[in-house]
């Protein structure tokens, strides 16, 4: 078999990395560098848009130089990015009018309560149960309960437009442009030939509607935001130009965009209706790919686009826990274990957490109680309290969660689980994904590699420029590490926990209102 190489580039929101792969999904090569994050203001988080091209560049250099191939060798490359952060700049000059706003910034929280109490917001989900009343049409249903959220990108563009002077003047002129990530890095990549994003990105932003495929015009006219600005939505494997040869050296056909979790799910190989996959990384993200009809959810969980490749298109429903990589980089940081690696074998050297629950709540709870207010922290703390009784409590939060998320979804999306396909940092930890598998009774299947976002936006890419033939063989492709399996009446022993836990959970709700 004739050798062949993709790159895969994929900014996360702590790290960018980037990969050479073969034909056979051997990595070859590989670069990383982390992300720096900037907080001006108590809430606020920013990335340094020059420092993150700068980065960018860096590592694509760099895993080609490591793999030892001739750029000229590179079939293509995929992208893939964190979603719902943030930039605009200027048409002309390309000068950004702020640095990239990330999903995890809370500028914009006033507005979001503002705007989730108003009359405008309480008229419109009376007429979505109006309307689903009806109809019975569940997408009415799902507006009867709508509520904008701080991760969406909505109120935090509404927040630069408000406040940015130099911005203001642009928008007025139609010289504002505004894109995500990977918008972003297309624009510089292909030397500011393509303004443009994919659909799995635009449907996490807020205002672009799953339902219809289309950026959503009432939401533009409701919060006063310029549709001139916004790219536009192209698939999510197609011809999205070539690298300019100043970067690598060579003009490498650039082949897919795709979000972050979009891409995870197609890098599990999540092919069919019903598969579902966790990622275990700065956040916890449950996708389970619905088919090919969006679904409606009451609940919180999301309904977005996974993928759009030429006559396919699949749609997925999400659940988010939005504190998970960052809770071990806590308890690293105060000194509970010296490396994430040690956290398994801490928690399993005592039998139990000795009546200790911890809430992850550094960015609120989400699906299903979405109480943006809520605190973290230990409650049940005794004399007896050990250091491995607290780590056992912060990865026992991390699976309760997901738990949570998995719940919402048997509520909501209907059909016959039997395995949960697992990534991310976190995934490599023991501990969590046997209790992950022993909480849901499914099997729990962790893969090699546990870069499952690289290798969907390879696979994406790849696909498209015929690296590989079809779903089937990337299938084939696939590496399992382990699978982790329900164990007998571990579920039934951790009843009375859960319900403890669930107990301290509701005493850190709507902390930060009183």
């Amino acid at each position: 078999m004739e050798r062949k190489y993709v790159l895969a580039l994929d900014v996360g929101t702590t790290t960018v990395r980037c990969y050479v792969l073969d034909n056979s999904t051997t990595v070859i090569g590989k670069a990383c560098q982390e992300i720096e994050h900037l907080y001006p203001q108590i809430g606020q988080d920013e990335i340094e848009p020059e420092e993150l091209w700068t980065k960018s560049v860096s590592v694509l250099r760099d895993s080609i130089k490591a793999a030892g191939v001739n750029p000229h060798q590179i079939a293509c490359i995929g992208i893939s990015a964190q979603r719902s952060s943030f930039i605009t700049w200027h048409r002309e000059t390309g000068e950004p009018f702020h640095n990239f706003i990330t999903w995890r910034d809370l500028r914009a929280d006033g507005l979001v309560q503002q705007w989730n109490k108003s009359l405008t917001m309480k008229s419109i989900r009376m007429g979505a149960l109006c309307l689903y009343t009806i109809s019975r049409n569940k997408r009415y249903l799902a507006g009867s309960v709508l509520k904008l959220m701080n991760a969406q990108v909505t109120l935090r563009l509404v927040w630069v437009l408000k406040n940015v002077e130099a911005l203001q003047k642009a928008a007025k002129c139609h010289q504002a442009m505004f894109g995500t990530i990977d918008t972003w890095l297309l624009y510089r990549l292909t030397g500011g030939k393509f303004h443009v994003t994919d659909v799995s990105s635009a449907s996490a932003t807020g205002f672009y509607d799953p339902f219809v495929m289309e950026w959503c015009d009432w939401v533009l006219r409701l919060f006063c935001i310029p549709s001139d600005m916004l790219p536009e939505v192209w698939d999510t494997a197609c011809d999205f130009g070539c690298i300019t040869t100043d970067i690598v050296e060579a003009a490498i056909p650039i082949r897919s965009l795709v979000a972050d979790q979009a891409a995870s799910l197609f890098g599990s190989c999540c092919f069919e209706e019903g598969d579902v996959k966790v990622t275990m990384g700065t956040g916890t993200f449950l996708n389970v790919n619905t088919g090919y009809k969006p679904q409606a959810s009451v609940a919180g969980l999301y309904p977005q686009i996974g993928w759009r490749v030429v006559d396919e298109i699949v749609f997925i429903m999400e659940g988010a826990s939005h504190d998970t990589g960052s809770l071990i980089n806590w308890a690293q940081q105060i000194g509970l274990f010296s490396e994430p690696t040690d956290s398994a074998d801490m928690a399993n050297s005592v039998q139990n957490s000795n009546g200790l629950c911890f809430i992850p709540a550094f960015n609120g709870i989400q699906v299903p109680i979405n109480n943006f207010q809520a605190a973290a922290g230990f409650i049940g703390i005794k004399p007896t309290t050990s250091r491995q009784h607290m780590v056992r409590a912060i990865l026992e939060s991390i699976v309760f969660r997901v738990v949570q998320l998995y719940q919402a979804l048997l509520r909501e999306v209907k059909n016959h689980y039997t395995c949960i396909k697992v990534d991310g940092g976190v995934s490599r930890n023991d501990f969590v994904d046997q209790l992950l598998a022993d909480l849901t009774g499914l099997k729990v299947e962790r893969p090699k590699s546990s870069e499952m976002t690289a290798l969907g936006a390879a696979f994406l890419a790849g696909l498209y420029e015929g690296v590989w033939q079809s779903k089937d063989e990337l299938r084939m492709l696939r590496q399992v590490d382990r699978v982790f399996e329900p164990r007998a009446n571990v579920c039934e022993e951790y009843d009375s926990i859960l319900t403890l836990w669930s107990q301290a959970l509701h005493r850190f709700l709507d902390w930060y209102d009183t």
